[in-house]
């Protein structure tokens, strides 16, 4: 548990890092087609469907292949 923790957070820093200093690296998050974004007068409604997919895809290709046996 514990190393899975450590790379967690690791990944939480490098990834809070490339944010801060890289932010055109995630500039495609939320632009994606099928993302939904309603905004009017009084507030904006925020919705990334295809943007979580495609991280959720890539999540689950890298784990399995980090946790394979």
């Amino acid at each position: 548990m514990a190393r899975v923790l450590i790379i967690a957070g690791s990944l939480l820093l490098l990834t809070g890092l490339l944010l801060a200093w890289a932010p055109w690296l995630f500039s495609w998050f939320g632009r994606l087609p099928g993302d939904i974004r309603i905004e009017r007068d009084n507030g904006v409604f925020f919705f990334p469907i295809t943007s979580m997919l495609v991280v959720s895809i890539v999540l689950s290709v890298v784990l399995g292949l980090f946790f394979r046996r």
